[in-house]
């Protein structure tokens, strides 16, 4: 699809460039202090562009790649004309909620940075999740699948208990919002999936 495949281009090309020119990376990451002292409030959507490593990277576009599709083939069907400012919206929107709890927290910490493109692809994977929640979702080198709505839960528990526990580096805090965001951007958008959502897993009939 045009839309996913055109942000991880962009993505890609824009982390690749970062990656050798250490200038441009510390000018577009995620510095809360920079974003409330020097009003540099770009940094709310630049620093989605970015990743710390090829790792990082790669895992990220991989999900988006994954995820994307069908949000964006969904957003066709329905939305026709707008399907591609809701799913900016729903990307950028991402970015921008899923960092906010970090500027809230450390807008006086010069020495906080996050980089990545991780809150607007959990925006995108729980998009979909509300779209289709009996999807099997499995992991790498696991042979097992699970419900998307399953992992859904477990996903929203494990990064709520890390976002408040964990001194690993990750932004857990990130992960949280962007799926919360993802989840109310696409009821408020069709409302109507809240209540295919639930018949789907069998709370309603």
């Amino acid at each position: 699809m045009e839309i996913t495949y055109g942000i991880i281009l962009f993505t890609v090309v824009t982390s690749i460039i970062c990656f050798n020119n250490e200038e441009l990376f510390n000018r577009l990451k995620f510095n809360a202090f920079d974003v409330k002292h020097s009003n540099q409030w770009y940094r709310f959507f630049s620093y989605g562009f970015l990743h710390s490593g090829w790792v990082h990277l790669l895992i990220n576009m991989l999900v988006l790649y994954s995820f994307g599709n069908l949000v964006e083939h969904f957003f066709k069907v329905y939305f026709v004309e707008k399907y591609i400012l809701y799913y900016i919206l729903l990307y950028l929107g991402g970015l921008l909620l899923s960092i906010i709890p970090a500027f809230g927290k450390h807008k006086n910490d010069v020495f906080y940075n996050a980089v990545g493109a991780s809150g607007a692809v959990s925006s995108v994977i729980f998009a979909s999740i509300i779209i289709i929640p009996k999807a099997p979702i499995s992991f790498f080198f696991v042979p097992l699948e699970i419900p998307a709505w399953i992992f859904g839960i477990l996903y929203i528990i494990y990064e709520f208990y890390m976002s408040r526990k964990a001194k690993d580096n990750i932004g857990h805090d990130a992960h949280f919002w962007g799926a919360v965001y993802g989840v109310i951007f696409m009821i408020a958008l069709k409302p109507s999936l809240a209540m295919g959502f639930l018949q789907q897993i069998g709370f309603l009939h």
